[in-house]
């Protein structure tokens, strides 16, 4: 495998991805290896402009996808300090989060019993709202 790179990468299909890309040759077919692509847009705002960022594709667990470079138009490699910092900030970020929903998932600790939630029963709240918003007959009301 070559070194890897920072790339922005125009498919033949208008899709733009940003991802950490590794060169590869199998087969005596070149190859890319993308880790992580996501799609990056600008959006300008009276605030100033921000920058969205989503994954590539969204139902896959793996985080390393191969093209074949018939598929790309082209591609530039990003050396933008700031564009790589969101990038490797988002990557950490979705890794923080499997862990904690596998963290969740694995934890029997939490069981949900009948009683969470409840504060009262449906005629004890009753009561207790009638008594506080019911007025008392006085001659002044």
């Amino acid at each position: 495998m070559g070194d890897a790179f920072y790339s922005a990468i125009k498919l033949t299909t208008g899709e733009e991805i940003f991802a950490l890309v590794y060169a590869d040759d199998v087969e005596g077919e070149e190859i890319l290896l993308m880790q992580t692509p996501v799609i990056m847009k600008v959006i300008n705002t009276p605030a100033g402009s921000l920058l969205k960022v989503k994954p590539w594709m969204t139902l896959p667990t793996d985080d390393l996808f191969v093209i074949r470079l018939d598929k790309i138009v082209t591609m530039s490699e990003i050396k933008d300090e700031n564009m790589i910092r969101i990038y490797t900030n988002y990557v950490e970020d979705c890794a923080e989060d499997s862990e904690y929903e596998e963290e969740v998932k694995s934890s029997q600790e939490a069981k949900i019993t009948s009683k969470m939630g409840y504060i009262s029963s449906v005629e004890d709240a009753r009561k207790l709202l009638e008594d506080l918003y019911k007025l008392k007959d006085t001659k002044e009301s």
